[in-house]
């Protein structure tokens, strides 16, 4: 029998850690400002495919082994500071606008974002959140499959509101010297946002 208590409550952390300010957030409204909504499409449906591996990961046992190796788990967050350092250097030095809606360089791709999940501290906290905290002990493989895909189709849209409002900002950002002050800016929070998830 499902347990609809639990059902809920990990839906309303999935929304409440999907919509909050993050590395992956922060990178989506960059990118919505610079490149629009439907550029930044396949940078959304590569975080969300990619974090949905990584639970699937988490699910199968990946959390276990970094409780056998807590080292492996603290040179992933390394790694991703460090990657995360160079994605806030690019978004820094991003382009200007040339004409309303257009600018050079292109937003991160499917790929790439899908993979950044892997080292990207907050949505790794996420994952091992959900199942240390809300899957029960004997959860079914079949339970445990759903919550997952439940957990993706919650965060799109989240990820997708942090987009279109980039979109709107675009519109008030459309003088170069705004748009440099703004990506400036995102590229600071971007790195202050792993800073509380660094320290724990």
């Amino acid at each position: 029998m499902i347990d609809w208590h639990i059902v809920m409550a990990m839906a309303m952390f999935a929304f409440a850690s999907s919509i909050t300010p993050g590395p992956n957030n922060m990178m989506l409204l960059s990118s919505g400002v610079n490149y629009g909504f439907k550029r930044t499409i396949p940078h959304m449906l590569g975080i969300s495919s990619g974090h949905l591996v990584l639970l699937l990961a988490i699910a199968a046992g990946l959390d276990q082994l970094f409780q056998l190796f807590p080292l492996g788990y603290q040179i992933m967050k390394g790694v991703g500071f460090c990657y995360l350092l160079y994605l806030a250097w690019r978004i820094a030095f991003s382009t200007t606008p040339l004409k309303r809606g257009e600018t050079k360089g292109h937003p991160s791709g499917f790929f790439g974002a899908a993979l950044f999940q892997w080292v990207n501290p907050k949505a790794l906290l996420m994952a091992i959140t959900s199942f240390s905290n809300y899957m029960p002990i004997d959860a079914s493989i079949t339970f445990i499959f759903l919550t997952c895909l439940m957990f993706t189709v919650i965060n799109l849209p989240c990820l997708g509101l942090w987009v279109l409002l980039g979109t709107q900002l675009e519109r008030v950002l459309s003088q170069s010297r705004q748009r440099q002050i703004f990506n400036c800016v995102m590229a600071l929070l971007l790195i202050l946002s792993m800073v509380p998830i660094l320290l724990t």
